[in-house]
């Protein structure tokens, strides 16, 4: 299986999961600016913007380690963006990291905070 399809059978995994706990799947691999949402979820008045990392093992880390403060201030752009776009501005927002590994779903709720990356 080659990266992209790897990374892909994750976010359907991640969605699945997120669908399964009440959450309705809003979009997928949004890009914006320099920044790509994998997941925009909507659950009542919260809006998710979750960002998937799927891994064989731990020889790298938790996959969440990878989602550093660069990759963060990306994501919170391109959010930011997408709000607007879909006005959105009324929503709660927060950002979620779903961390996959062999037999394993985690999610991060509220993973990281944006307010100081504006």
């Amino acid at each position: 299986m080659n990266r992209r399809a790897y990374g892909n059978a994750g976010e359907d995994a991640a969605c699945a999961y997120l669908m399964q706990r009440g959450w309705t799947i809003l979009d997928r691999n949004v890009r914006r600016g320099r920044g790509e949402i994998d997941i925009v979820a909507r659950k009542r008045n919260t809006v998710a913007f979750v960002e998937v990392k799927r891994r064989s093992g731990l020889g790298y880390g938790r996959p969440a380690e990878a989602v550093n403060r660069e990759k963060q201030t990306r994501i919170a752009h391109a959010a930011a963006l997408y709000m607007q776009e879909n006005n959105l501005s009324d929503s709660k927002i927060r950002f979620d990291v779903i961390e996959i590994l062999p037999g394993e779903i985690q999610h991060i709720e509220c993973a990281f905070d944006a307010t100081d990356l504006f």
